[in-house]
């Protein structure tokens, strides 16, 4: 840890530089991190409830169930929404809700699954769980 802590944000490149030379099979992780896109599209909160349990809520507003899709894929939660256009646009005094198509990735680590999704209400809600090794649960014996 200490060789880590003489490296600051000047000499940052110099640390990645380090790291990318002596790791194999990490190009694919490095380039998703530095230059994928961040978008503050569609709002969402990441709720810890447990040390093993976390809930994502997504504001879908004017979205239908049909509209989007949750799934995984390559270590990836994957969130899309699409909706149609509307073939007559309607003038508006003020648009505040955005309704646009979007898809939304978080990736997700090893030991992390998806237990459950709802969509209620105009607001998706995925419940993530950690998977713990039967070696490593918690084991009463009195």
């Amino acid at each position: 840890m200490n060789a880590l802590q003489r490296y600051h944000a000047a000499n940052l490149p110099e640390l990645l530089e380090k790291i990318n030379r002596n790791s194999i099979g990490l190009d694919d992780y490095f380039e998703r991190f530095f230059n994928e896109g961040c978008t503050n599209y569609p709002p969402y909160n990441l709720v810890s409830v447990s040390n093993h349990e976390s809930r994502l809520e997504i504001a879908l507003a004017g979205f239908s169930r049909k509209d989007v899709s949750v799934y995984t894929e390559y270590g990836k939660l994957i969130v899309k929404g699409e909706k149609e256009e509307k073939k007559e646009p309607e003038t508006y005094a003020h648009r505040g809700l955005a309704q646009r198509s979007f898809t939304r990735t978080w990736t997700l680590s090893d030991d992390t699954k998806v237990e459950d999704v709802k969509f209620e209400d105009g607001m998706l809600t995925i419940k993530l769980a950690k998977v713990v090794p039967d070696h490593h649960a918690k084991k009463d014996y009195l």
